[in-house]
């Protein structure tokens, strides 16, 4: 019965996902904002995530300096983060159905000499990112953009699902490290001179993780993109995609400096120092990350 659920679910999702594929852009375009409207209402549990993360992330984020909204209230914030989440999914629709060469096409780099920079190391290149802007269409446009790469990413539950994801992707050289025995992966990818992206922006388990500030609370969070650096010697960029006006644009910034303290307060600090680039980006592009993720659980409450 499971196998027959997941045939059916894996159907569906194909399905679906043609239909917004051949939808022309311009129609698209004007379903936008009724169509946050209504994913914001199909999942309120989400919805007050995201109302709880915006009410007790504000107070933080309107203090910071690259703090970019024109409005200060999470509910117009709530709605245009859900319609953002609307805009990226009708794109990766196009980009799984091969009608996606026209997005990366248009896809603006930044800091590019500071991937070249990295790249001539000849270890391999980490990059460090979020769930931030479309970053799907940025892990599909990087092995097209950047020569041979691979993301980590998590299994999905449903083979047949998940088989049909790892097709689409490869149309796109993209290749997947799954997180679970993912270290030696990586750190193979890296030997071999690959690109390898990293998001650890999410809450991670007291077990891989520690505790850092993040938007003014305590969160636990994923150690291993500094472990990882560690052990590899390769150089770790940030990275981050934002939509901007009607296109796509990708910013490396400069390699971080890790300290040398491989300390377990040493390994917190540096954590810490990775998660203010998320922090970073969020102030710039508030309604362009993935709100509806419960960031601080786990961790207590707010401060």
């Amino acid at each position: 019965m499971q196998r027959l659920f997941w045939m059916v679910e894996a159907a569906v999702f194909y399905c679906l996902t043609l239909v917004v594929a051949v939808t022309p852009v311009v129609l698209l375009e004007r379903c936008v904002i009724p169509l946050g409207f209504v994913l914001s209402r199909l999942v309120p549990g989400r919805r007050t995530v995201v109302d709880d993360n915006l009410k007790n992330a504000l107070p933080f984020l309107e203090q910071h300096p690259l703090w970019s909204a024109c409005h200060h209230d999470g509910r117009l914030l709530a709605q245009a983060s859900f319609e953002h989440l609307i805009q990226s999914l009708t794109e990766i629709c196009k980009l799984y159905h091969g009608r996606g060469d026209g997005l990366i096409d248009g896809i603006e780099v930044r800091g590019y000499q500071h991937y070249e920079a990295a790249r001539a190391k000849g270890k391999g290149v980490i990059c460090f990112s979020g769930h931030c802007g479309n970053w799907e269409l940025m892990a599909l446009a990087f092995s097209r953009l950047f020569g041979n790469g691979a993301v980590v990413a998590r299994r999905q539950n449903n083979p047949f699902l998940n088989r049909m994801v790892e097709r689409m992707r490869m149309s796109y050289r993209s290749r997947i490290i799954y997180k679970k025995g993912a270290i030696r992966g990586i750190l193979n990818a890296l030997r071999s001179g690959e690109l390898v992206g990293i998001l650890a922006d999410q809450a991670a388990n007291p077990e891989d993780g520690v505790l850092i500030e993040v938007m003014g609370r305590t969160a636990w969070a994923s150690k291993s993109p500094v472990l990882i650096a560690r052990k590899s010697r390769a150089p770790l960029l940030p990275v981050f995609i934002h939509r901007e006006g009607g296109h796509h644009v990708i910013t490396f910034h400069p390699e971080h400096i890790f300290s040398g303290d491989e300390s377990d307060a040493g390994t917190q600090r540096e954590t810490q120092a990775l998660s203010r680039y998320v922090e970073n980006f969020v102030a710039a592009h508030p309604a362009q990350w993935y709100w509806v993720h419960r960031r601080w659980k786990r961790a207590g409450a707010p401060a």
